[in-house]
This record gives structure tokens, sequence and C-alpha cells, in this order.
């Protein structure tokens, strides 16, 4: 049910990233109206949808790239969340010194690094599945 759940929210903010990003500019910023976006926040934001629906859906089959690259982000997310946050803005936004970050927002980037490593768990095989072994040396 949970990885039905990130897969969607995957899958939302793949084909429609402006609403994800406007409710975290909201929820995250005492002025989110003075935002002024770079014009590639929308694809990484996209990024994080597309990373979200290919660790889910192939990372049963051993796709170590994007699931190592979602745990190495949710465990220095967990760990330094600030020096994260100060990056991401200035990846996003132009004027980072004008915007004014509410006081939580450091617990809720540690809980976004959770997010990124329960995905990781997600993707990983269930009691004992395991890709199909290569019976060309049998």
């Amino acid at each position: 049910m949970l990885r039905k759940l990130l897969l969607g929210f995957g899958l939302a903010e793949l084909a429609k990233p402006q609403p994800v990003i406007e409710a975290c500019e909201r929820i995250g910023l005492e002025n989110p109206s003075a935002t002024e976006r770079r014009p590639q926040a929308l694809w990484g934001a996209r990024l994080e949808g597309l990373l979200f629906v290919w660790a889910l859906l192939r990372g049963r089959d051993g796709s170590t790239v994007s699931t190592a690259l979602l745990g190495l982000a949710g465990t220095i997310l967990v760990v330094l969340p600030r020096p994260i946050i100060e990056l991401s803005q200035s990846l996003v936004y132009e004027n980072t010194a004008e915007l004014e970050v509410k006081s939580w927002v450091v617990p809720a980037a540690r809980l976004l690094g959770i997010l990124y490593l329960l995905v990781v768990a997600l993707a990983r095989p269930v009691n004992g599945d395991s890709p199909p072994e290569d019976d060309e040396g049998a």
C-alpha cells in the first residue's frame, strides 16, 4: 500500500511538478510569493519523481544507481540537512537571499531524507525475492 502511494506521488511529481513545488514553497517559506525560480527547477522535481518511480518499479530487478542516489541523498538529508537545503535553494531559486525559511524546515528536510530511505527500503527484494539467476553457467 505504502509502495503504491509513493509510486503515485512519484508519477504525479513527474507529470505535474509545479503543484508539488508550490506546495513545498507554501509549507516551507514565510514569503512563497517572493520566489524567483530558475528554469531547471521543474526538471529537478521531475528527476526526483523519476528516481522514485524507477527505484520502486525497477529496484527489485537490481537498479542500484537510482537506489544508491536516493539512499545517499536520504542519508545526507537526515544527518546534515542545512547544507542540502542551502544547495537545493541555490539550484532552484535566483533570489535565495530574499527567501525566509520557516523554522521547521530542517526537521522537514530530515523527514524527506527518511522518505528517500523508505523508497530505497521498499525497492529492495522482499523475503528472499531475488533477481533471476543466469543459467548459462549450469
